[in-house]
């Protein structure tokens, strides 16, 4: 039996439109989902928020912000802009949690140092604005196969020691099982980020990996992660929020909505429960 804090992100079932996903999540007696921007922009905030308060579901993350590593003045401006947009969007879908990308390096450099202190000067900026709002900003590390392009931040160890210089309500982490399952660090990190995890997300870990990499996350039970063994660490430091499935996976997306979401909740119970 479900403990009822599956949360369904909104890629797991990417081929499912919003209002597709509002009525299969309520049908299917899953009550929390999280969302990411472009369809929610496509559908509309406030149309969106009204949407799911409708059918009782709740956001427990709306993905992404970040993408703060740029040299160019003009280019980390208008990343900042995004991410106070963003947290605008968090804050009319009433979530509590806008999980960051940070960003890769720029074109041509090297410095993975210089790129992460320019995280924290926006995060700075950020931080304030996001308080106001009554948003938290959740840096996700992600697996070191993507610090050249997505995110600098590839270990735990690396996103606390940024958040750290912020309010714990302020600036977060996220703990999500695909980034970290290899990292014999991870358990000692999470018990240092109690107060901070501010979101946890599932994804399993299969080989071989897909061209391309990003669409290579496997469903609960098909792969080498230990969910249980994550869900003990986590919850040892006091956290009882939502546990959101985030899956990107073609073979997935091929399927039916309502089954891949009835499989997602059956392997939740199996193996993270």
């Amino acid at each position: 039996m479900s403990d009822g804090r599956l949360s369904i992100n909104q890629e797991t079932i990417k081929q499912w439109s919003l209002p597709e996903l509002a009525e299969g999540c309520a049908k299917a007696g899953v009550d929390k989902v999280g969302l990411w921007r472009a369809p929610v922009q496509e559908y509309g905030v406030e149309r969106t928020a009204a949407l799911l308060a409708d059918h009782g579901l709740t956001v427990t993350s709306l993905c992404r912000g970040g993408f703060f590593t740029a040299l160019d003045p003009a280019e980390r401006a208008r990343a900042l802009d995004d991410n106070r947009a963003a947290l605008d969007e968090a804050a009319g879908l009433s979530t509590d949690t806008l999980v960051l990308v940070s960003g890769g390096l720029p074109e041509g450099s090297k410095d993975l140092y210089g790129a992460r202190e320019r995280i924290a000067d926006a995060l700075a900026e950020l931080a304030p604005y996001a308080a106001e709002r009554g948003v938290r900003l959740a840096i996700e590390p992600l697996h070191p196969m993507f610090a050249s392009d997505r995110c600098v931040v590839s270990t735990l160890s690396q996103a606390l020691d940024i958040a750290e210089r912020f309010p714990a309500e302020q600036v977060g982490v996220v703990v999500d099982t695909y980034h970290l399952w290899w990292d014999d660090q991870a358990p000692a990190q999470i018990a240092r980020a109690a107060g901070r995890i501010h979101s946890f997300q599932l994804a399993d870990w299969i080989t071989p990996l897909p061209a391309g990499v990003l669409l290579g996350r496997g469903q609960l039970g098909d792969g080498s992660v230990d969910f249980r063994a994550f869900r003990t660490a986590v919850e040892a430091t006091g956290f009882d929020g939502p546990i959101e499935v985030e899956i990107f996976n073609e073979d997935l997306w091929a399927r039916d909505g309502a089954e891949v979401l009835a499989e997602v909740a059956a392997r939740y119970v199996e193996h993270a429960c």
